[in-house]
Parts: structure tokens; C-alpha cells; sequence
């Protein structure tokens, strides 16, 4: 199974030769039949069928291509900015790559991250937000990583678009890494363009003008993700500048492992190893015990991952080496009014 990056190599087109010519045409193959369940799809829900309504404001934080936008940070700004303005806040997700009935990594993060706030995570998502409006007396719904998941009528539709692949590479899974076409941006209330400070200003522009004309009445606003603190599994925090200088291993598993290294790019300490796992991996006891040899051999001080990884590994060391996540958090570099507005206007009087 090729890595994230490698899959990224190969779709966009940075792989050359005549078998990557050929897995190409072959992914082509398989993208139109997914494209076409898409279209049939998105179509049905824009006549309406099929789309539920609840008591109360819905926010949906989501995006266009496959994993790696930033979801979870954003989905704690928006439910900070709602708690500082008095809203009882519920935040709603699907699960994806857990088992029935166990939190997935989202759900965990979201968990150290927001422990105050109710989190219902279920695959019927109508139900959750009966349920939460029900019993907790939620007065915002909160979606995480929604933008497909149509059957709950929202309110405010927030669509993150990664600087690094904004367009999926013009192809829809398997071919490019898009969800849905981008035409689908339409349904878009407020566009986000997530690690905005890896563009320069005409390239961010450049983007902005095409998300115009796919989605006009939709507000845009950019963010970059920056390094926050660290963290690591028994709830010690460090500030960032603790790493400053440092030599350091890295690993991961998310979406789009670029993200990552841009982060760690911003945090002042030097990268000599870096391993990629699959996305939302659920790490076992070997694959800990694989690590422990990796970072051992290594003259580092001190091994890095993403607060998604810590919260599935729960260990403080990986071998002699102290293991930290990097936790970051949203910082807007435009269109914060825009979104500050749109929201203000589901906050309860």
C-alpha cells in the first residue's frame, strides 16, 4: 500500500515513468464510477430529499479533498469562539477509522482539547443531534468533518481547503484526492484556506479568485496553523520554545504528512528522521516496538508526532526518547471578521 506522500507523488503527477504513467490511467479508470455515485448522490440531497433539520443552529466544519486540512483545530476555534459568547456547544462526528462503539482519534483530541464540551460520536448523525438538543440542552451543533455528510441542514457551512493540495489535483478519488468535484464548493458558505503561510500573497490570491468564481456568495478567509505547545501523553505541557535548537525524530499518521512538516518547520528545531504511517492508524504494541529501535539509533533528543498520533499511543518515551505531540492552533491571517460575523448571528440572544 503506497504512504500518503507516495500517493500524493503518484496523483500529482511528481512520479514519473511508464508504471506510474499506468497506475494513473488505471486510477482514472476508477475515478468515474465513484464520480458518477457522487454526482447521483449530490443531487438527490439538492432537491432536498433525504435532509433533516434540527432545533437548533448547525455549524459544519469539513472539506473538499481527503484528510489533512485541519479539521479538528478548526472545530476547537469555532467551538471556543461560540463557548466565549455563552453558547452551550455539542460537537457531533461520524468516527471514522474506529471500531463500533470505541472514540476514534478526532474524538480523543477533541476530548483533551475541549474536555468540557459534550461530544457524541455516532455513525446515525441525525440521531446524535436529536439527542443532543434532547438531553444536553445543546443550543449550537458543532459537525465535524461534515461537508458530505448532507443529511443534517445546516446553518453554516465551513469548507478548509489545505494550501498544499487545495484542488485535490483537479481529480476526484482515486485519481486526485478529492472528495467531490470542487463545483461542490457552491454549497459553501465561508471558505477557509488552511497553512495559508506556505503560499506566497499572489499564489493565495490566485486561489481565492478560483474559489470565486466556483462559489460566489461564499465569504473566504486564510489561516495558518501554528505551534501551539507540547503535550505529551500524562498531560504535561511545555511551551513550544522548548524545542528550540533541539535535534529531533518525527513520525505520523494523517492525511497529508507535508502538513506536519510545515509545523515543524515553525518550530524552531532540527528534523533528522521522519516516518509516515497511514492515516487515522491505529498504532499496536509492535508498532511501538518498532519505534523504540528507530529513536534509539538516532542521536536525538527527543521524538515528535501530531496530538492525533499522541492520543492513540498513550506512552510518555519511545525507547530512552521523551515523546511529544505538537499541538497547534488556527491563526488568521484574513477574513476572521467575515467568519466572526457569520457566526454571531447563530449565537442564542
Amino acid at each position: 500500500m503506497l504512504s500518503p506522500s507516495k500517493f500524493r507523488a503518484l496523483v500529482s503527477g511528481r512520479e514519473h515513468g511508464f508504471l506510474a504513467a499506468l497506475l494513473r490511467f488505471t486510477l482514472r479508470l476508477a475515478e468515474f464510477p465513484y464520480s458518477l455515485a457522487i454526482s447521483w448522490r449530490n443531487h438527490r440531497y439538492d432537491t432536498g430529499a433525504g435532509i433533516h433539520r434540527v432545533a437548533v443552529p448547525v455549524v459544519s466544519v469539513g472539506n473538499l479533498t481527503l484528510g489533512g486540512t485541519g479539521k479538528t483545530p478548526m472545530v476547537e476555534w469555532v467551538v471556543r469562539w461560540l463557548l466565549h459568547r455563552g453558547a452551550r456547544v455539542t460537537v457531533i462526528s461520524r468516527g471514522y477509522g474506529a471500531p463500533e462503539g470505541t472514540a476514534n482519534d478526532e474524538a480523543m483530541e477533541l476530548a483533551q482539547r475541549l474536555p468540557e464540551v459534550p461530544h457524541l460520536q455516532e455513525s446515525d448523525r441525525v440521531a446524535a443531534a436529536g439527542k443532543a438538543v434532547a438531553t444536553s440542552g445543546s443550543q449550537v451543533l458543532v459537525l465535524d468533518d461534515a461537508f458530505q455528510h448532507r443529511r443534517i441542514a445546516r446553518d453554516l457551512d465551513l469548507v478548509l481547503l489545505d494550501a498544499l493540495e487545495p484542488f485535490g489535483f483537479d481529480h476526484v478519488f482515486p485519481r486526485g484526492t478529492l472528495r467531490e468535484p470542487a463545483t461542490s464548493l457552491r454549497r459553501a458558505d465561508v471558505v477557509i484556506l488552511t497553512r495559508a503561510g506556505m503560499l506566497d500573497p499572489p499564489s493565495r490570491e490566485a486561489i481565492r479568485q478560483r474559489v470565486t468564481g466556483l462559489a460566489p456568495r461564499a465569504d473566504w478567509a486564510e489561516v495558518d496553523f501554528r505551534p501551539h505547545a507540547l503535550r505529551n501523553a500524562s498531560g504535561i505541557v511545555e511551551p513550544i520554545a522548548a524545542l528550540s535548537g533541539k535535534t529531533v525524530a518525527a513520525f505520523c499518521g494523517v492525511g497529508n504528512p507535508a502538513g506536519f512538516r510545515h509545523t515543524l518547520r515553525m518550530c524552531g528545531c532540527r528534523v533528522i528522521a521522519f516516518r509516515e504511517f497511514a492515516d487515522h492508524y491505529r498504532y499496536t504494541r509492535a508498532d511501538v516496538e518498532s519505534l523504540i529501535p528507530w529513536a534509539d539509533g538516532l542521536e536525538v533528543e527527543a521524538v515528535l508526532c501530531t496530538h492525533k498520533d499522541l492520543v492513540k499511543l498513550e506512552v510518555d518515551h519511545v525507547g530512552r526518547r521523551p515523546l511529544w505531540a505538537v499541538t497547534i492552533f488556527p491563526e488568521f491571517l484574513a477574513g476572521q471578521d467575515a467568519l466572526e460575523s457569520r457566526l454571531a448571528r447563530l449565537v442564542p440572544t
